[in-house]
């Protein structure tokens, strides 16, 4: 799955390939500081004057990499898909590689502030399941008729709801490799092209 990233967000991302690799890594200590407590107007400026830009700049620039970071995370992005998403940014191979390397040694810190920080998202909240299994009627003294039964608790947009689904087991296992097999397409080059087109 690729990163929809819009037109302000690349502004923002726009200033890393100017500032060296070294400024970058420290953009994303200051990134994983952001999540933790918050924005900090007097790091942006110590790292203003050392770079000679407004304080707005590199507070955009912290901004837009920690969104990058926290959506890759949330989407729990691949490699690849990674590459090709900040591809249409223009960085370099290095800085690509800088990247993935603050995503990976940071991931603990991205996923653990994403619920309280970053995403409000619909949500299922732990479900419930059980298999029934109807083994004799009154027609029919030997049968197995097994049946799944799923309780799921929604949260979306702060209303929690519950819907209760059942299904017999061969078409669930239908949906399961059906779900699985839409995964594995999303992720050939021909529909990342197609996706990256359509944006």
């Amino acid at each position: 799955m690729l990163l929809d990233l819009s037109e302000e967000h690349k502004e923002h991302l726009a200033f890393l390939p100017r500032v060296d690799n070294a400024v970058v890594a420290e953009f994303g200590r200051i990134a994983v500081e952001f999540l933790r407590r918050g924005a900090n107007p007097k790091i942006y400026e110590g790292a203003a004057r050392k770079l000679s830009v407004s304080s707005d700049t590199v507070q955009r620039g912290v901004e837009g990499l920690t969104y990058l970071l926290t959506e890759s995370s949330k989407l729990m992005i691949s490699e690849l898909d990674f590459q090709d998403s900040v591809f249409v940014l223009g960085f370099s191979e290095e800085l690509n590689r800088l990247l993935l390397q603050l995503l990976y040694l940071n991931s603990k810190e991205w996923y653990r502030y994403l619920p309280e920080k970053v995403i409000n998202l619909d949500s299922v909240l732990p479900d419930n399941w059980r298999i029934d299994c109807q083994l004799a009627s009154r027609s029919l003294r030997q049968q197995i008729k097994p049946a799944v039964t799923i309780k799921l608790h929604l949260n979306q947009n702060g209303d929690h709801t519950t819907q209760v689904l059942q299904t017999d087991p061969a078409t669930l296992l239908h949906l399961v490799r059906q779900l699985e097999q839409a995964l594995e397409e999303m992720k050939t080059s021909h529909c990342r092209r197609v996706v990256r087109n359509i944006k």
